[in-house]
C-alpha cells in the first residue's frame, strides 16, 4: 500500500479517507467546537457564514471551500487537522487550559472573561510591598485580548524592588505575564516572571465609584511559609485604553509610603487594617 501524505506534513499508511468520511469527521468536530457558543445562530453570523449552510457543514452534508475552512480554522484556532483528528485529541495550537482535558474546567472561566467583565486597556495598581513591608509598590499593567478565547495580563516589577532583593533591573528580567479567568463575582489571575520559580495569584471584584473604574481584592505569594508576608490587598483602577495616560502612570511607579498614595487607593487599601 503506497504511503499517503496528511495535512500536518506525517505520512499516513492507512487507506485514503473518502469525501463522505471527511465531511463526517469536519461536521463532528465543528459540533464539538460549536457547543461553547449560547447558539448556532450567533456562531454563524460570527463567522459570517450562512446558518442553513453553517447547518450543512456540522451535519457532514456539505463541505466549506478552502477560505471558508481557513475562516473557521482561525475563528477557533484551530489547525487543518480538524478534517483528519477527533479535536479533543488536537487541542488549540497547544493552549493546555483550553484544551480538551482541561477547557470545561479552567478553561471555561479563561473564555468568560469579557469586555463588559475586566476591560481591555491600563491599569494602576497600588498594594503593599512583599519585600518592604513599610512600603506600597505603585505599577502598572496592560490587560489585552488575544483571539476569541482568552484575557492576557502583562506588566514590570518595579526597579526599587529588583534592586532591593539584589536582582538584575532590566526590562527582560521585571517583566511578567499571565492569564485571566472569571470568578462568581470577579475575576482571577495567575502571574509569573520569566523563568520564574514561584507565581502569584490575584482576586479582584469590581467595587462602586463615580466612573466604575475601580476593582479590590488581594494578591498572593506562593513562597514557604517563612518567607515573611504572601497574601495583601490589592487595588486596580483601570486607566482606559490612552497610551498617555498609561506614561504618566509609568513615571510614578515603583515604591511609595502610604501618606504618598492617592486617596481612594490608600481609603481601600486600609494601611492600618490588617488583611484577613
Amino acid at each position: 500500500m503506497s504511503d499517503t501524505l496528511d495535512l500536518t506534513g506525517q505520512t499516513d499508511t492507512a487507506s485514503t479517507r473518502s469525501p463522505a468520511q471527511l465531511r463526517n469527521m469536519f461536521g463532528t468536530n465543528l459540533r464539538h467546537l460549536a457547543q461553547h457558543y449560547p447558539s448556532v445562530s450567533e456562531l454563524a453570523r460570527r463567522l459570517g457564514i450562512n446558518r442553513t449552510q453553517f447547518n450543512r457543514y456540522m451535519s457532514g452534508e456539505s463541505f466549506p471551500r478552502p477560505d471558508i475552512l481557513d475562516r473557521i480554522c482561525n475563528f477557533f484556532e484551530v489547525d487543518a487537522r480538524i478534517l483528519l483528528e477527533p479535536v479533543e485529541t488536537i487541542g488549540q495550537q497547544g493552549n493546555i487550559l483550553n484544551g480538551p482535558f482541561l477547557a470545561d474546567f479552567l478553561g471555561h472561566g479563561i473564555r468568560q472573561v469579557n469586555e463588559a467583565m475586566f476591560p481591555t486597556g491600563f491599569y494602576r495598581f497600588t498594594r503593599r510591598s512583599f519585600v518592604n513591608s513599610d512600603k506600597f509598590v505603585i505599577g502598572l499593567v496592560h490587560v489585552f485580548r488575544s483571539g476569541k478565547a482568552a484575557t492576557f495580563i502583562k506588566g514590570y516589577e518595579a526597579r526599587e524592588a529588583m534592586r532591593y532583593q539584589g536582582l538584575s533591573d532590566a526590562p527582560k528580567r521585571r517583566e511578567f505575564r499571565g492569564i485571566l479567568t472569571s470568578h462568581e463575582d470577579g475575576v482571577a489571575f495567575v502571574i509569573s516572571r520569566r523563568h520564574a520559580m514561584t507565581y502569584s495569584f490575584n482576586y479582584l471584584a469590581r467595587i462602586g465609584s463615580l466612573e466604575n473604574n475601580f476593582w479590590l481584592g488581594y494578591v498572593a505569594r506562593t513562597v514557604r511559609d517563612s518567607s515573611g508576608e504572601r497574601v495583601t490587598r490589592m487595588v486596580y483602577e483601570h486607566l482606559g485604553r490612552d497610551i498617555g495616560s498609561a506614561l504618566k502612570v509609568a513615571r510614578t511607579a515603583g515604591f511609595s509610603t502610604a501618606e504618598d498614595l492617592l486617596p481612594y487607593h490608600r481609603h481601600l487599601l486600609r494601611p492600618d487594617d490588617p488583611f484577613s
